[in-house]
């Protein structure tokens, strides 16, 4: 007999303490924007920690879109375990037969991750300026990317979010979802340009690898992801701790563009 394991929903977690948002505040911001909605909600602290321990994986559509609405992300991207329409065999009408993903109904085809290693010694948790390069083709220059990001750990599990306003470009938050094994951290990055910026609103993302130096201090590695021409780009990424504590007023006091 196998049992799944709980896993604790770190991104949410990380999106509601850049928000600098307690849980009980986080869940009457989710009943006003049920409010708001037209479909009042029951939101409440004990359903947010359900949310965030991973006991409840999934939410329902009210809590979706006032999810949403708070946020403002989509709920995908918010580190829940949702739903996705399962694939069928249906004719071609040519003596075969074809995939369709969209017949026979939604049946959840997510499946919870393993239990990660142990992590070590270090811990991660705090502000941390997040740092990256990367060339534009089409304004053939090199750009820097900068973002203040609040670090969330569990074990060996790492979620950065950056803050509201934080971004050295306007509107652009950005998310890491880290494994720390040692000194090597490795995961992915997600990027959402604003939509009235040079890229019109497009999502970015791509992996990351990093080292740890000793002091805990400062990790540097490099991203991949893909270009517009469907090649494969890569640049030098950062991330340097700049206050380990994540208080209301330490959060407050990164929530404006670094310099």
């Amino acid at each position: 007999m196998t049992t799944t394991a709980i896993v604790p929903n770190d991104v949410l977690r990380a999106v509601r303490i850049g928000l600098r948002l307690s849980q009980d505040d986080f869940a009457k911001a989710l009943r006003r924007a049920g409010q708001e909605l037209g479909e009042p909600n029951e939101a409440s602290k004990r359903l947010v920690q359900r949310w965030e321990s991973g006991t409840s994986k999934t939410p329902r559509g009210v809590y979706s879109r006032a999810l949403e609405r708070v946020t403002g992300r989509p709920v995908e991207a918010l580190g829940f375990t949702l739903p996705v329409p399962m694939a069928r065999v249906t004719t071609d009408k040519a003596g075969g037969h074809d995939m369709d993903a969209g017949a026979g109904g939604v049946a959840s085809a997510a499946v919870s991750a393993q239990t990660a290693a142990q992590a070590g010694d270090g811990t991660f948790a705090g502000v941390w300026l997040s740092r990256y390069e990367f060339y534009s083709s089409s304004r053939g220059e090199t750009y820097e990317g900068k973002h203040y990001v609040v670090l969330v750990q569990h074990g060996n599990r790492l979620t950065a979010q950056s803050l509201p306003g934080a971004s050295s470009n306007p509107d652009s938050p950005l998310t890491l979802d880290l494994t720390v094994d040692r000194n090597v951290v490795t995961g992915s990055w997600v990027e959402q340009t604003a939509a009235d910026g040079y890229y019109n609103g497009a999502r970015y993302h791509g992996a990351i690898q990093l080292l740890v130096e000793p002091t805990g201090r400062r990790m540097a590695g490099k991203w991949v992801g893909f270009g517009k021409d469907f090649d494969v780009n890569t640049g030098p990424w950062e991330l340097r701790l700049v206050d380990r504590s994540t208080s209301k007023a330490t959060l407050e006091r990164y929530s404006s563009p670094p310099e």
